[in-house]
């Protein structure tokens, strides 16, 4: 009995699927192909972003070029876009021409104004940068800077020229002397701040573990405060680019600030359009740069 049972199992014909199993394994295959298809779609170009990014910043340059030609069209004075671009091309067709020690192209002057900002900036990085993480670790040596720094921040850095005309009898120092004192003081507070905010609990680890001063600094501060020292740069090199153009105005010698106002004694007004054009653009350039490597140093980056 029990094989003849055993015999109607096996022969038993199957049983029909019913519409819904039917329907909820077509629905898992589609599924299943979206999922297959999704990387695919994902690497489409989108229009949207691209104009989205360009298309504003066209729009507000044909508004700059727009005002500009009414005032141009009101002033008999004042150059219009079109005769300035003309100049542009022939400044910028032999840009380091040199006919003399005041009579260079803008490139050089360009260069040397560029040479004094890294030479006064790095100078200020080197002591301020040291010196904010000295501030913001003893209680002592801030109670000691925090009066200093508060009282000398807020003077205009050109207040600091004659100073340094006076010390260093030369006006090339001086000008490197005005971007140091400038550039020194948003890397002291933006490293000291960073290092007050660090949390506590990483120094009491750092206790626990008896680390020394040396490791406290390279493995818990320096990672934690490099965005803030950072930000502190990019502020700083601003400043910088700021005073430079100024400084150089009241100096004289080679430079762009100097150029700037030579073209004024000599009202060639295209020409100063040309020199404020080249001060945004350097300007934006390093503003640029240093946000794309603050951006790259991140905490996480640096955690990770």
């Amino acid at each position: 009995m029990s094989a003849v049972m055993n015999n109607i199992a096996l022969n038993k014909p199957a049983e029909p699927v019913s519409e819904s199993a039917t329907m909820k394994a077509d629905a898992g295959e589609h599924a299943a192909a979206r999922k297959r298809a999704a990387p695919k779609a994902g690497r489409k170009f989108s229009v949207k972003p691209f104009f989205a990014a360009v298309v504003p910043p066209l729009f507000g340059l044909a508004v700059l070029v727009l005002i500009w030609e009414i005032v141009a069209a009101k002033n008999s004075g004042f150059p219009s876009p079109m005769v300035t671009f003309q100049e542009a091309i022939k400044v910028f067709s032999d840009p380091f021409y040199q006919k003399g020690p005041n009579d260079q192209g803008i490139g050089w002057n360009l260069l040397l104004s560029l040479q004094r900002v890294a030479t006064g900036f790095g100078l200020a990085a080197l002591v301020g940068i040291p010196l904010g993480f000295m501030i913001g670790r003893f209680k002592f040596l801030g109670g000691m800077f925090n009066p200093i720094v508060s009282l000398l921040k807020p003077v205009s850095p050109l207040a600091w020229l004659p100073i340094g005309l006076l010390v260093f009898k030369a006006a090339n120092p001086a000008a490197i002397w005005a971007i140091f004192i400038c550039s020194i003081w948003p890397m002291i507070i933006n490293t000291a701040v960073g290092v007050q905010r660090v949390p506590q609990d990483y120094m009491n680890v750092a206790k626990v573990l008896n680390l020394s001063e040396w490791k406290i600094v390279t493995k818990i501060l320096f990672p934690s405060v490099l965005p803030y020292m950072l930000t502190g740069v990019r502020l700083a090199i601003g400043t910088a680019w700021l005073v430079i153009v100024a400084a150089e105005m009241l100096t004289g010698g080679v430079g762009i600030g100097f150029w700037v106002w030579d073209e004024w004694n000599n009202l060639n007004v295209p020409h100063i359009i040309i020199a404020i054009v080249v001060i945004g653009v350097v300007g934006l350039l390093l503003e640029q740069a240093l946000v794309a490597l603050a951006k790259a140093f991140t905490y996480e980056e640096v955690r990770s």
